[in-house]
């Protein structure tokens, strides 16, 4: 339990990240140790240690989700979905209500627009239930129209949803009832603490989650600009299938999906074709693609992995901050182009972000705080 306390205050400091947070973990060891070594870190990189979760703060919230009847998982943990760890941004804790082993049968996430059709929601229905007939696990957002209807297909065995605000927040209020059923026969999923109200900045993060659990994401209908497309996205990105259904070029929501079927995603139809997809893919080689190695395998593979400190010069610090700017960069260009090793280059962006002098944006990209 200490060691859970440590890495949930370590995730609820400020400027800690996903990715700052791995890196953390990482290179010292522990929660605790790397609670211990943000000060001096933040120091090197040229700022103030950042704000330390309160222990009181964190001992509530840990309180409140036993309260609530859930449970927290850690990045690192032996049941935390294998495929979701292979995200560089991959949550550190999530907190769940239900049947977690319904994450260790093959998934896949349904999405779509929330002022869907009638028809889009009865098909989205029906592929879910087929889908959840065959034993695959059915994932969405818990949004109006598509997700919900995606949701109600596959209640009876495999419903998963995933929140963008606290796991005791209804929203929308009219799926209050869905999402207590869901949490009762089958798994709610959110990565904010308990009483978080979702907002706008919170579905990207959510959509993540249901990209990175599954072998691929169907989009029924959709917007462009839309956040399902967000999630097709990342889908992609992740290396995993993109699917789309097709509709009428009259209807403003079938736009979406079309236009990911002009850019290659694979046109559905029934659940005949989701599954023929998703049976191809390899859940092994996407695994083995995990970006950091946490666990020390020479033990019983449970010891977190401590890298062993490097030397970095000052001049180096500087060389390497001096090619950052407003607009986003790659960390693997900011490798080429300073010569330091990409351990280096890691440590030193740490520092930098630890200190508040750094932004990470997305697809592995870095630049100065705007």
């Amino acid at each position: 339990m200490n060691d859970d306390f440590d890495r949930l205050r370590l995730i609820r400091s400020a400027n800690i990240g996903p990715v700052s947070y791995v890196q953390l973990i990482h290179r010292y060891g522990s929660a605790a140790k790397a609670l211990d070594m943000i000060p001096e870190l933040a120091a090197r990189g040229g700022g103030r240690a950042p704000r330390l979760a309160e222990r009181g703060a964190v001992k509530r919230e840990m309180d409140r989700v036993q309260k609530l009847g859930a449970r927290y998982i850690f990045l690192g943990d032996p049941d935390y979905p294998f495929l979701l760890a292979e995200l560089s941004n991959a949550p550190p804790a999530l907190i769940y209500r239900g049947n977690l082993s319904l994450l260790s049968h093959p998934a896949v996430a349904i999405v779509g627009a929330r002022n869907a059709s009638a028809a889009a929601c009865r098909f989205a229905r029906d592929l879910a239930n087929a889908l959840m007939s065959e034993g695959i696990t059915v994932v969405s957002g818990l949004a109006r129209g598509i997700d919900t209807a995606a949701h109600q297909g596959s209640l009876a065995k495999s419903a998963v949803a995933v929140i963008a605000g606290g796991i005791d927040v209804h929203y929308p209020p009219e799926n209050e009832g869905l999402q207590q059923q869901i949490a009762r026969d089958g798994l709610l999923i959110a990565e904010q603490p308990p009483g978080t109200e979702p907002k706008a900045r919170h579905f990207p993060y959510r959509n993540r989650i249901i990209a990175g659990l599954t072998r691929g994401t169907v989009v029924v209908e959709a917007a462009p600009k839309s956040g399902s497309l967000i999630t097709a996205r990342l889908a992609s990105e992740a290396g995993r299938h993109v699917m789309a259904v097709p509709g009428s070029p009259l209807d403003p929501r079938s736009r979406g999906c079309n236009g990911l079927i002009r850019e290659g995603a694979i046109l559905i139809q029934s659940a005949e074709d989701v599954l023929e997809l998703i049976s191809h893919f390899d859940d092994q080689a996407a695994g083995a693609n995990m970006p950091y190695d946490l666990f020390d395998n020479t033990g019983d593979g449970t010891k977190l992995r401590e890298t062993p400190p490097e030397d970095i010069d000052d001049a180096a610090r500087q060389a390497l901050a001096d090619l950052l700017s407003m607009t986003p960069v790659s960390v693997d260009e900011l490798v080429r182009q300073s010569g330091l090793s990409a351990s280096s280059v890691q440590m030193i962006l740490l520092e930098l972000e630890l200190a508040g002098r750094l932004t990470r944006h997305a697809g592995a990209r870095v630049s100065l705080p705007s």
